[in-house]
């Protein structure tokens, strides 16, 4: 018999310790942020930067990213809902996080970060930061499908898959109703994540791309929203009302905000390539934090 989908019954849930619940979704942003730390450690002890403003920027990315993507997926996607039911907006533990949202949250802190503890160019930390953000981005990805959501539309393609439509009530002990085959395009994106990721790391610590000033930010975000634009093809919308917006204009809400994103890393690596490499110093251990 020939494979024409995956039947995908994974459960949300990890395991369960009294109250507290550990969902896959969370894991995955937890690993995705340890290793992340991790990577970004590294890199600034490799070039003499000051040690304590990896922990800074740690604390100031992970509250931009949730307090970004829980406001995007608020104001770009569901604000009829949100406006109308303002003490919903803190529960992101009910879901409702949007990509785009976290980049602007991040952007914003990295603003003030560069402001208040480097006093460096903005584009110095994201040549940094994003180094492991691909990889963040992937387990994320992961998480999504475990979670069933976030997948395309159906599909006669072998590795179709058939999620649980029935969430809530399947994990309740009803039985599970399924989608038809359909895109997995969790997998789909968080293949070009990771390639990204891939790629930024050779930039780095092979290519010493970052002494060309926003070469590795600029790759980064085409690595990241070119696959999400095209990949948004097949994907089911997020909000039932983006349908009319593709049989209108033929792009949903998630292609046209990847859309500056896309402009914004092609200027960034044109102005890296038309402006001379800038040698950088590896002392390969932290500064001094009296200096």
């Amino acid at each position: 018999m020939i494979l024409n989908s995956f039947t995908w019954t994974a459960s949300p849930e990890l395991f369960s310790v009294g109250p507290i619940t550990v969902r896959w979704y969370g894991l995955m942003f937890a690993i995705g942020f340890l290793v992340g730390y991790e990577i970004v450690y590294r890199i600034f002890r490799h070039e003499g930067a000051r040690e304590s403003w990896v922990g800074s920027l740690f604390i100031y990315v992970v509250v931009a990213t949730i307090v970004g993507a829980r406001l995007g997926h608020v104001f770009f996607y569901d604000w009829s809902y949100y406006s109308q039911n303002l003490s919903e907006i803190p529960k992101i533990w009910e879901g409702g996080l949007a990509s785009h949202g976290g980049t602007l949250g991040i952007m914003l802190a990295i603003w003030l970060y560069s402001r208040f503890v480097t006093r460096k160019p903005m584009l110095w930390t994201f040549d940094r930061l994003v180094v492991p953000v691909g990889f963040v981005a992937a387990l994320i990805r992961i998480g999504n499908l475990m979670n069933h959501e976030i997948y395309g539309a159906e599909t006669s393609l072998p590795w179709g898959f058939r999620f649980v439509d029935n969430l809530g009530a399947w994990m309740q002990g009803a039985e599970p109703v399924f989608t038809a085959p359909s895109h997995p395009t969790q997998i789909y994106e968080a293949a070009f994540y990771l390639l990204t990721f891939v790629i930024c790391m050779v930039m780095y610590w092979r290519y010493r791309a970052q002494e060309r000033e926003g070469l590795i930010f600029g790759v980064f975000m085409l690595g990241i929203f070119v696959p999400r634009f095209f990949i948004e093809f097949i994907k089911n919308v997020q909000e039932p009302w983006e349908i009319a917006m593709r049989d209108s204009i033929g792009l949903d809400q998630g292609q046209l905000l990847s859309i500056p994103f896309i402009v914004l890393g092609i200027w960034l690596i044109i102005r890296a390539m038309r402006r001379p490499r800038v040698p950088l110093e590896y002392p390969n251990r932290f500064a001094d934090e009296k200096k």
